[in-house]
C-alpha cells in the first residue's frame, strides 16, 4: 500500500498501515493460523489504535479481503472502503479469471532483475522499467522478508467464515472503490464486480493494462481513482 501514499500526501488524512502475520515486522510474535485470526487480529489491532475515531479502510489483494471484514464488521465507524485486486473466494479453482496474459515486455528489463525476476514475471502483465522499479521499491522487500511459516500455515486455511457481503447482506451504503486489472490472472474482477449491488455508492473499475498488481502497473489513474474515493467521502 506504500505507493498509494505519496498520491494522497496532500490531503488531510492520518494514515496507519497494519502489517499482516508475514510481514518481517510481525512474524516473529503472529500467532494465527487462519483468515479469521487474520480479521480478528486487525480487527483488535484497529481498536487499540483508533478506538470510537471513524475512519476509512483500503486493503490489496488478501488485505482488499480483509479490508471488507472490517468494513462490515464496524460499519459504524467505517467511512469508506477501498479494495485493489480483492479477493473473493478464496479457493483459486472457485475463481472466474482471465488466461494469463503479458501485454508489453522488456527483455532487458527481466535479464536486469536478476533472481527477482520469477516473481516480477509471475503477476506482471507490464514488464518495463517502471513498472519493475516499482516491484523492486514497493513489492520485492515484503517478498523477500515475508516468513514463509506463518504464510503456509495461514495459506491452509485461507478463507473467512463467509463473505462480509453475505455476513452483513445489508447494503454498505458508504463510498466505495473497488479497482481490478482487466489480465489479472490471481483473483480476476468478475467476482468482485457481482458484489455491485452491494455497493449503492461504490466505483467498480476495470483497468486494462493491469494485473494483479494494478496500483504499480497503473499508477497515475490508480492516485486518481483514490483521491475520488476520498473526495466523495466528505460529500
Amino acid at each position: 500500500m506504500l505507493p498509494l501514499a505519496d498520491a494522497v500526501q496532500d490531503l488531510p488524512w492520518r494514515l496507519v498501515f497494519l502489517d499482516l502475520p508475514w510481514a518481517e515486522a510481525a512474524a516473529v510474535t503472529a500467532t494465527a493460523t487462519s483468515a479469521v485470526d487474520v480479521a480478528a487480529e486487525v480487527l483488535a489491532d484497529i481498536d487499540d489504535h483508533l478506538g470510537d475515531e471513524p475512519f476509512a479502510v483500503i486493503g490489496n489483494s488478501f488485505g482488499g479481503m480483509i479490508a471488507r471484514h472490517i468494513a462490515h464488521e464496524r460499519r459504524d465507524h467505517v467511512l469508506g472502503i477501498a479494495t485493489l485486486a480483492s479477493v473473493v473466494h478464496a479457493a483459486h479453482a472457485d475463481r472466474a479469471v482471465p488466461e494469463r496474459t503479458v501485454l508489453d515486455t522488456e527483455p532487458s528489463v527481466l535479464e536486469a532483475a536478476g533472481d527477482a525476476r520469477a516473481a516480477f514475471e509471475e503477476v506482471s502483465v507490464i514488464q518495463d522499467a517502471a513498472t519493475y522499479a516499482a516491484f523492486e521499491r514497493y513489492v520485492l522487500p515484503g517478498l523477500r522478508g515475508a516468513h514463509p511459516a506463518v504464510m503456509n500455515r495461514i495459506a491452509a486455511d485461507y478463507a473467512l467464515d463467509a463473505l462480509p457481503e453475505e455476513r452483513h447482506p445489508e447494503p454498505f451504503t458508504a463510498p466505495a472503490l473497488h479497482l481490478f486489472g482487466r489480465q489479472d490472472d490471481v483473483v480476476g474482477y468478475e467476482d468482485g464486480l457481482a458484489l455491485r449491488d452491494h455497493y449503492p455508492r461504490g466505483s467498480f473499475v476495470i483497468l486494462d493494462g493491469a494485473g494483479h498488481n494494478v496500483h504499480l502497473e497503473q499508477p497515475g489513474i490508480t492516485a486518481a481513482l483514490i483521491r475520488d474515493w476520498l473526495a466523495r467521502i466528505d460529500w
